[in-house]
């Protein structure tokens, strides 16, 4: 084991240091020259030519060398839990990702390089665009320019995934059998709030962590009183998002201990990954369906001594479990990415974003709402509602401010800041809600969102990234070194 005082490099943000040869220079000539001579001589004296400087972070942070690998499965063989450090952050996690990329030097990151006033962000895994048609888009200037003008999208994308990224490699390092989920989400949403720097809809938490664990397949988080602990033979997905004014960086994984379900998890996270390479301008939402359904389905689990093939979810009228467009402050943006093949001929289109997100199982394939609701949100264009109950209106005033139309859950209303600091202080906390959140959902003013869950004794997985296509290319914006 390397020690510590080896693994630490410090950045200096100041002068360079003085060399022995400029004090020699600078000492002072023999007492017999007059003041005059002394004048032209170190006029006439060389400059010395600066060094070109590397890019660095602001400030003086200290660089160390990443070392932990995390406890669950299935994640790339060259991830560790604690990359961010070398990006100058802490361990824990605690200065805002803001501070650690405040240079306007980025070697790969050409906006950044044109647009002096933007952090250079780290840039997601670039991959062309898919069709003949799209060949000309790599090398076209004329797109480059354009790609310039939208340079503080990309910046506010690439700074919410770098902050995704960092808390869910924290996240993975205290992911564990033993730990209570409620305690969990509260551990990774307050890392999340930390770096972001959450400042109420400016920028914040995306949505509520998800942690399904076996056959829930999506859309529980724990209620207060809940105390469900994670479990060594549990298949857990973790799905939590970040948003920089609006724009919503949405990105899951799947969590377990075992390795008997690794073939199950390999063929969700391939499925994914070949759901992104086909993605692309111009290509028919069906064509990336049928190549998700494709890769998925050539895989089978064996679970004690019986083998189960891995089926995608084929129940076309839970649109919400496929793959969608995101828009700003609207987390489903109305266009949905199948994972099985269908008849849908709409086409993704220049400048689109889109989560890729695919999910297989060892049931029967489709997904029931079921269980408690935790996840509600207000629907994006909904018309004025009359309220006629003061508690509904009260508490469709506190969502207004709060979330807007990003979605929240109960275990955030029954926190003393009702969900944001940044806009309620320590007064936001609602006290006898569950009447006027069911009116606000009865009227039309708000969606629940209640678990979806495949038949019990099934296992599910999801792995999920979030995408841009940029007139040159598409870019994986969430992508890391985990999955």
């Amino acid at each position: 084991m390397t020690d510590k005082n080896e693994q630490e490099q410090t950045i200096n943000g100041g002068h360079e240091p003085r060399d022995e040869d400029d004090e020699d220079d600078e000492e002072e000539v023999a007492d017999g020259e007059d003041a005059d001579a002394n004048a032209a001589k170190k006029k006439k004296k060389k400059k010395k030519k600066k060094k070109k400087k590397a890019p660095t972070c602001n400030g003086n942070l200290t660089k160390g060398i990443p070392s932990n690998k995390a406890p669950g499965r299935m994640l790339n063989a060259d991830s560790y839990t604690d990359y961010y450090l070398a990006h100058g952050q802490t361990e824990p996690p605690s200065i805002p990702v803001v501070n650690l990329f405040s240079s306007n030097v980025d070697e790969n990151n050409d906006i950044a390089n044109d647009t002096k006033y933007l952090p250079p962000f780290p840039t997601g895994e670039i991959q062309s665009h898919p069709l003949e048609s799209n060949s000309h888009r790599i090398s076209s200037a004329e797109l480059r320019a354009a790609e310039r003008l939208q340079a503080d999208l990309y910046s506010k994308l690439r700074h919410a995934s770098e902050i995704h990224r960092q808390v869910r490699h924290y996240a993975q390092s205290f992911i564990k059998p033993g730990i209570k989920l409620i305690d969990m989400c509260e551990r990774l949403e307050n890392c999340n709030r930390l770096l972001v720097q959450e400042n109420g809809l400016e920028r914040g938490i995306g949505f509520p962590t998800g942690c399904s664990i076996n056959h829930v397949a999506a859309h529980y988080t724990p209620n207060c009183g809940d105390d469900t602990v994670l479990q060594y033979d549990d298949v857990m997905k973790v799905d939590f998002g970040t948003q920089i004014d609006g724009r919503i960086i949405d990105c899951a994984w799947t969590v377990s201990f075992n390795p008997r379900y690794d073939a199950l998890l390999e063929a969700v996270k391939e499925g994914t990954n070949a759901g992104i390479r086909a993605a692309g301008i111009d290509v028919r939402l069906c064509d990336v369906g049928e190549s998700v359904q494709e890769v998925m389905e050539s895989y089978e689990v064996e679970l004690d001594g019986k083998t189960y093939p891995v089926k995608s979810n084929h129940n076309q009228s839970i649109r919400n479990l496929n793959g969608h467009s995101i828009g700003p402050y609207q987390i489903h943006g109305g266009k949905s990415v199948p994972i099985v093949k269908t008849d849908d001929q709409t086409k993704m289109e220049e400048g689109e974003i889109f989560a890729i997100e695919t999910f297989g199982t060892t049931g029967r394939g489709y997904i029931v709402e079921d269980l408690e609701c935790s996840h509600f949100m207000k629907i994006f264009d909904c018309p004025h509602v009359p309220l006629r109950i003061p508690r509904a209106k009260k508490l469709l005033a506190h969502i207004n401010k709060t979330f807007g139309t990003l979605a929240f859950c109960r275990r955030w209303l029954e926190r003393e800041d009702g969900g944001s600091f940044a806009v309620n202080g320590n007064n936001g906390k609602q006290d006898k809600y569950m009447g006027a959140l069911k009116n606000l959902c009865d009227v039309g003013i708000v969606q629940p969102y209640p678990p979806l869950c495949d038949v019990k004794g099934s296992y599910t997985a999801q792995y999920e990234h979030t995408l841009i296509l940029r007139p040159t290319c598409k870019e994986v914006l969430s992508r890391g070194d985990d999955f």
